[in-house]
């Protein structure tokens, strides 16, 4: 998970709040330090820093709790807050016509980056164009072009000339169909005048509605000097924050970019057009401390398959039906939402797991079961109990597997049945589950009378 060494810090000073005996103003000194103590580890500013740890002692120490909330709660309420705020407010790039200039130095990501947003584009229906305005970095036309045919994406470019301004010009009256245009410009290894003045020009042709800065997340706090400057350049309006799954830094990076007026709007989390999320604090801030994010999870899960499946799935484990049939349409969930470890962290208080599971196993073991069940005859997808010794075997030799790999998947799915039957006897979590698969935009109004 991104920041993983800050987020195991951060529940550490949760789990303190909640094995505490006592809320009381030793105890705030004490997770008030903790948090420090983790935050400035992470890399973020040494001002916010003392910022938020003082507002948090403040309020912990003289707001009262809600009517039906713990002290205890109140204190990670309070810690949960104050984390989100120094984020700064969330923004989401419209789904409409536009222009969008991206800027950066080398090495940020930039290019792959025009690709993954005209990725993000098309997926939500609109026509997107690229134009490759980077006239000095070699073989950038090329790679632009290329990730242009992955996504089939239009593309472009003049490797022949090398003024960017006339290229963005004839670029745009090109691409003037499309509903996005996406400009990737030069970069360099620093801010050099000739660069700021190449930005300009390309400005004052394109008119964009956006300009966007891509910044690696292993800049640290350094970022925030690179964002203003690019700002005072072009009136930078946003940021992608890029290779937040790899770095001890990101948390100077995301506090130092919070300070501008450029929030982040996407962080990139991996090599593949498909890794890059909206940047939500509330969301970020929630999974960094292990709370979960059920409505990720739901939009994602929604992604990979039509609410109808989704509902129908629900409707017959909540009916009491568990079959190898649900149990094979909950490995395509899985399977159809991403690595299972960005998954995980998703799930509250799944977090901290992660770390103790072999995720690259688990996942070979979901496809491995699923190639197993697609072995299997329809009466024994249905009724598990008559799969026999004999059974056993055809079933090993059509998935080609061990007869001892069968006889796993058999007794993983008795586990998960009997987790089932104890989920539905318990009133309270049938319940909370209805209301997340509904605040996560699930009619389950079909169910109603099932709780």
């Amino acid at each position: 998970m991104v920041l993983e060494g800050l987020g195991k810090s951060l529940r550490e000073v949760l789990k303190k709040v909640a094995k505490a005996n006592k809320i009381d103003e030793a105890l705030v000194k004490e997770i008030s330090r903790d948090i420090q103590r983790a935050l400035l580890q992470g890399d973020v500013n040494v001002k916010l820093v003392l910022q938020l740890t003082k507002e948090l002692e403040r309020r912990a120490l003289n707001e009262k709790p809600p009517a039906g909330m713990s002290v205890r709660e109140h204190v990670v309420k309070i810690i949960y807050e104050e984390l989100v705020r120094i984020l700064g407010e969330k923004r989401h790039l419209p789904l409409q016509r536009q222009t969008i200039m991206m800027v950066g130095l080398y090495g940020q990501g930039k290019t792959t980056h025009c690709g993954k947003l005209a990725h993000h584009f098309s997926r939500k229906g609109l026509s997107v164009g690229m134009i490759a305005a980077d006239v000095h970095r070699p073989a950038a036309y090329d790679q632009l072009a290329q990730l242009g045919e992955k996504i089939s994406v239009p593309v472009y470019g003049d490797p022949e000339e090398r003024d960017a301004p006339s290229i963005v010009k004839r670029g745009i009256e090109h691409l003037k169909d499309r509903d996005v245009i996406i400009i990737d410009t030069s970069g360099r290894h620093a801010l050099e005048n000739d660069l700021i003045q190449e930005l300009k020009e390309v400005s004052q042709v394109a008119k964009p509605d956006e300009r966007i800065l891509i910044l690696d997340a292993a800049t640290g706090q350094q970022a925030g000097p690179q964002a203003k400057a690019f700002h005072d350049a072009v009136g930078v309006t946003s940021v992608i924050l890029t290779k937040m799954d790899g770095t001890a830094k990101g948390g100077g990076a995301l506090s130092a970019v919070a300070q501008t007026e450029a929030p982040i709007v996407f962080m990139g989390t991996g090599e593949h057009l498909r890794d890059l999320e909206p940047f939500e604090p509330a969301r970020f801030i929630s999974a960094l401390l292990g709370m979960g994010d059920i409505q990720t999870l739901m939009e994602k899960a929604q992604e990979s398959m039509s609410e109808e499946q989704a509902l129908e799935t629900t409707k017959k484990i909540m009916g009491g039906r568990f079959t190898l049939k649900e149990m094979y349409e909950q490995m395509e969930m899985l399977t159809g939402m991403g690595p299972l470890k960005k998954l995980i962290s998703m799930l509250p208080g799944m977090s901290g797991l992660t770390d103790q599971i072999n995720i690259e196993q688990s996942q070979e073991r979901l496809w491995k079961f699923r190639v197993i069940m697609d072995s299997m005859t329809e009466e024994e997808m249905e009724n598990p109990k008559i799969i026999k010794s004999s059974r056993v075997l055809r079933i090993a030799r059509g998935a080609g597997v061990d007869p001892r790999e069968v006889r796993e998947l058999l007794r993983q799915y008795n586990t998960s049945k009997k987790a089932v039957k104890g989920f539905m006897g318990n009133r309270k979590l049938r319940k909370q589950l209805m209301r997340q698969l509904q605040s996560g935009g699930l009619d389950m109004s079909e169910l109603g009378g099932q709780t």
